[in-house]
């Protein structure tokens, strides 16, 4: 009912797929906003205005693709910090909740899906992962911190997948180990990514208007 499997052994989602998705990610961000945000009012729907700018914004970033490698996983245009942010500005739940519905609108737009344990690896748990961020939401350099957190936490999802589902393609990479295969093909894209992430995070004009975003983001509006 909800996928169709294709002539590679991959599986399509069909109409009722992508609808039944699409439902859980409506039903899910909103939840989290309204469990996680400090005001059941005015400051839940600034939550969620933020939230949702910062999901839209990670998901065109994460079309433009400066690098496309063969078995999936790409460099983006930061989209990886546009999901930070929402740990940064409201603290672990948020994060986790809006990163869980990036993941899911991630299977929605570009959906690879091997079995149902890969797909949870690699897009529910592996994105939801970048919500790692908001344990260091109140912290000196935070963002930097919660950012390197949340990477390394899709960064293990990843590789934990490509040892699981797509090991076998280590020896056609010249990898006698599917760990290794794994840790290198994954690390290149994350890791040039973040790399280029942190170096821009920490240009001082940047720094100080992702401050100022936050403050906008997370002060409480008067009656």
């Amino acid at each position: 009912m909800f996928a169709t499997l294709n002539d590679d052994g991959s599986y399509a989602l069909t109409g009722a797929g992508y609808t039944l998705l699409v439902v859980i990610l409506l039903a899910v961000f909103l939840l989290g906003v309204f469990i996680f945000g400090r005001n059941r009012r005015k400051s839940s729907a600034k939550q969620m205005a933020f939230s949702a700018m910062a999901i839209a914004l990670a998901m065109v970033t994460s079309m433009i693709k400066f690098l496309h490698l063969p078995m999936g996983g790409s460099i983006t245009l930061f989209s990886m910090l546009f999901i930070c942010l929402v740990g940064w500005f409201y603290g672990l739940g948020s994060g986790l909740t809006a990163a869980f519905a990036y993941g899911l609108l991630q299977l929605i737009v570009d959906p690879y899906i091997l079995s149902v344990p890969q797909m949870l690896t690699d897009y529910v748990f592996a994105f939801t992962a970048l919500g790692l961020s908001g344990v260091f939401s109140k912290a000196k350099n935070g963002l930097l911190k919660g950012y390197i957190l949340g990477v390394a936490g899709r960064y293990f999802f990843a590789v934990l997948s490509g040892v699981i589902f797509f090991g076998t393609y280590a020896a056609d990479a010249g990898f006698s180990s599917p760990v290794l295969y794994s840790l290198a093909y994954n690390g290149i894209y994350l890791g040039v990514e973040a790399a280029l992430t942190i170096v821009v995070i920490l240009i001082p004009p940047v720094k100080k208007a992702l401050i100022r975003i936050k403050q906008t983001a997370t002060d409480m509006d008067t009656e």
